[in-house]
């Protein structure tokens, strides 16, 4: 069970800039936050295809005194660094990025545009931040990166897992970006002197997840007496975190890790998606029972391209 010293969050903090709030983990972050913590946050997001808005809106409607939105996309540097003038943060999570495989097969300039350059964008607007800061606020300033184990490619079976010292080897546009966003975040830590701290989680699932990712879209398509498409024959591994988990791990790492470091995140739940897939049917057969079992909904389709087989992560730094 981990601990969050949020009196101590409160004292070292006052205003919290997040970036891609209204995706998934960022809104369960912000909301964490809310919840606990009587400071103030600001969301910059672009609002895509992707983000509830009005779900979002309800969830932090309470708070509206403490909460703010900028509708802004992290191109445009122009309006980040009014942004910044305006709200003049104290420490930024940055969760902002194009997240999903499958579309940056299909249009990778996009994830080139927001992962890579949206990071710079944020980096150098940061950086200039930080050095009006007084040195009192310095020492708890920080710009962290939130990025995904997928940087360090595919493992086979026999393979041990990743940890914060592993080759970086990206399969696919998406993973590419986001190992090439984590190295310019590194090196403005290293040649300009950012505090920077960078963690690769697993993958994540919980509430109010989009639908387009595996365990939801199993939820719906099973619900909704449609086919669950399996990608392949289904052996693919994932390792497996729960967003709560997730945020927990973020805290702890704001109040506890060193400036310039690196963390792996993972869940300790490697599981394959015919597995997990299995799993949820067979809880849905208990629950919401039907003339025949959710399994026999399940399809196989065609393999992602460059579709990498394991995840695993190695926890043992971080804990």
């Amino acid at each position: 069970m981990i601990n969050i010293d949020y009196k101590l969050l409160s004292k070292k903090y006052k205003n919290i800039l997040v970036t891609g709030g209204l995706g998934f983990i960022g809104s369960a972050f912000i909301l964490r936050i809310l919840e606990k913590i009587s400071i103030n946050i600001f969301n910059i997001d672009k609002l895509d295809f992707k983000d509830n808005k009005f779900s979002f809106n309800n969830l932090f409607s309470k708070f509206h005194n403490r909460y703010k939105f900028f509708k802004i996309n992290i191109h445009e540097k122009e309006k980040l660094r009014d942004v910044f003038k305006d709200i003049d943060p104290d420490i930024i999570f940055h969760f902002a990025a194009e997240s999903h495989v499958d579309r940056s097969i299909d249009n990778p300039s996009v994830f080139i545009e927001s992962n890579i350059c949206g990071t710079f964008n944020l980096l150098e607007e940061s950086l200039i931040h930080f050095k009006k800061l007084t040195l009192n606020r310095r020492k708890n300033f920080r710009f962290t990166h939130i990025s995904t184990d997928e940087v360090y490619g595919s493992l086979n079976m026999e393979d041990d897992p990743f940890n914060e010292n592993s080759k970086y080897s990206p399969r696919s546009p998406y993973s590419a970006s986001k190992a090439a966003s984590d190295h310019l975040v590194n090196s403005w830590f290293h040649t300009y002197g950012l505090p920077t701290l960078i963690t690769n989680c697993s993958n994540n699932f919980g509430p109010r997840q989009f639908p387009d990712k595996l365990i939801p879209n199993i939820i719906l398509n099973a619900i909704e007496n449609k086919p669950i498409p399996i990608y392949g024959n289904g052996l693919n591994i994932r390792d497996w975190l729960y967003v709560e988990d997730h945020i927990n791990a973020l805290l702890l790492l704001t109040l506890k890790a060193e400036d310039g470091s690196q963390y792996c995140v993972g869940g300790n739940k490697e599981i394959t998606n015919i597995k997990i897939c299995n799993m949820i049917c067979n809880l849905l057969d208990e629950i919401i029972p039907k003339d025949s079992s959710y399994k026999s909904q399940i399809i196989y389709v065609n393999d992602r391209p460059g579709h990498d087989f394991r995840y695993s992560i190695d926890t043992n730094l971080i804990s």
